[in-house]
């Protein structure tokens, strides 16, 4: 069986298979297209493709991964500097490009989807490279994260049973094409479950509302303002999954959206290099606050930093490893950055802290880089002083990041957006009434907005510059 099923027929085949921002395809044009491409990019180093939310960039995608050739998806508003060393640093020699579109400093490739080939080649190998998505660290240029054909089809098949996701779907989302979240999961998924998916160019509660899908995926963000759009929310309610992930879903954004659609959300957890290994299950307990349990064919571990167990009883914070299928199989041409990343016996390092339950469920306190705090001797995780700040009524959303402190080592500075009168102080106090007094803020920054990337993560690197200051 190749990586994308419902290419090889067997599920049917309607007109508007998929819809691309308004733009319909079947899947025979799709393939018919995408053909053409295979056999223009066969034998290539790389495809970088260039990642607009079009039909342009799914048969882009679709004839690299036919050909055998790594695709390399670039996102739009990426600069020259950023552009130049991934084309580099991947050995791309083309770039697709739709309509109007130019490449600079590299073959164009223009995408026809009038263009029409009969599928030639024979399934690539599974261990051979599908994608090169490059993600960024907290130095030095990106890495490019080499995930196999193997490790794509193991996590969607696992997505699948855990959602029971069928080709009785339709999915629905408006996410950028260039990320795990988009492209594998949402473009690839489709094409090996044989679901009908609907791109709905931007994440618009309207136009999520207007979709009639049964299974929807989106990020904090998207969600927050549909769960803002009473009517639009409440068109969600004959949808089976509401689907969040890229960063935690604020507890009251997923009780207004359970409120208002009857269907509590699904919340995953993932990272470029390891895709989805742990979720809460169509037919499981979705907690709020918890990404539930590892996928099929995923073992997850808790290390405290001397190397040690950490135990799985509710508290206990220790670094996420995960090992399994759905791994990649390193970064490209940075053996450095490998050592790094994995550990001795096999394990890969997320760079996460998490706390898992006795009963298995996972909860992400945070990056170990920004979201773990060390203050005053204690080990204070971000995100449950953020779900505390969330918690009060006025309150839209929080950011905790830990500040250089002499007194203390870190001192906990959070970053809130908040409705009407309320003070730093009542923040403080509140926080301090609901967890142990060590984990209250010692300085809150009322803000209109959080700064964000472009899948809802809050950049808590811009908010630790300007948290630096005295508290």
């Amino acid at each position: 069986m190749g990586l994308l099923t419902a290419l090889e027929g067997g599920f049917g085949d309607a007109a508007d298979a998929l819809v691309i921002d308004g733009r319909a395809l079947s899947r025979e044009q799709l393939l018919g297209a995408a053909a053409v491409v295979a056999r223009r990019v066969a034998g290539a180093p790389a495809l970088a493709v260039l990642a607009r939310p079009t039909p342009e960039t799914v048969v882009a995608v679709v004839g690299g991964l036919l050909a055998g050739v790594p695709v390399v998806p670039l996102a739009p508003d990426s600069g020259p500097k950023e552009r130049g060393h991934i084309l580099r640093d991947s050995g791309a020699s083309l770039l697709a490009v739709g309509p109007g579109e130019r490449a600079e400093d590299i073959e164009a490739l223009p995408v026809d989807l009038a263009a029409r080939a009969e599928p030639g080649t024979p399934e690539p190998a599974a261990e051979r490279p599908a994608f090169v998505l490059y993600t960024s660290g907290t130095t030095g240029a990106p890495k490019g994260a080499l995930l196999s054909r193997a490790a794509v089809a193991a996590d969607l098949d696992a997505l699948a049973a855990a959602w029971q996701w069928t080709a009785e779907d339709t999915l629905v989302h408006g996410l950028p094409l260039f990320h795990v979240h988009g492209l594998v999961l949402g473009v690839l998924g489709a094409l090996r479950t044989g679901s009908r998916l609907v791109h709905t160019g931007r994440p618009t509660p309207a136009a999520y509302a207007g979709a009639g899908g049964s299974l929807y995926f989106g990020v904090p963000t998207v969600w927050s303002r549909v769960a803002a759009d009473e009517a639009a929310a409440r068109e969600l309610a004959a949808a089976r999954l509401l689907v969040s992930g890229s960063a935690p879903l604020p507890v009251p954004v997923f009780e207004r959206l359970a409120a208002l659609t009857g269907r509590a959300p699904i919340e995953r957890y993932g990272m470029t290099e390891s895709l989805i290994t742990v979720s809460t299950r169509a037919a499981g307990e979705r907690r709020p606050g918890s990404v539930g349990l590892p996928v099929d064919g995923v073992r997850t571990r808790l290390v405290g930093e001397d190397g040690a167990p950490v135990p799985a009883d509710g508290e206990s914070v220790g670094e996420l490893q995960v090992a399994g299928p759905t791994l990649f199989s390193g970064y490209l041409n940075r053996p450095d950055a490998d050592a790094e990343s994995w550990t001795a016996d096999g394990w890969f390092r997320t760079g996460d802290v998490a706390v898992i339950g006795p009963d298995g469920f996972h909860r992400i306190v945070g990056r170990a880089s920004v979201d773990l705090i060390k203050s005053g001797g204690y080990r204070i995780g971000a995100g449950e002083v953020e779900a505390a700040l969330r918690d009060h009524p006025a309150v839209a959303d929080a950011a905790v990041v830990g500040a250089p402190d002499s007194d203390l080592g870190q001192a906990v500075v959070a970053y809130v957006i908040a409705d009407g009168a309320v003070t730093g102080e009542q923040l403080t106090a509140f926080v301090a009434e609901r967890l142990s007094v060590h984990k209250r803020p010692r300085r809150v920054v009322l803000v209109a907005e959080l700064p964000r990337n472009a899948m809802g993560k809050v950049l808590k690197k811009q908010l630790l510059e300007s948290a630096s200051g005295p508290v």
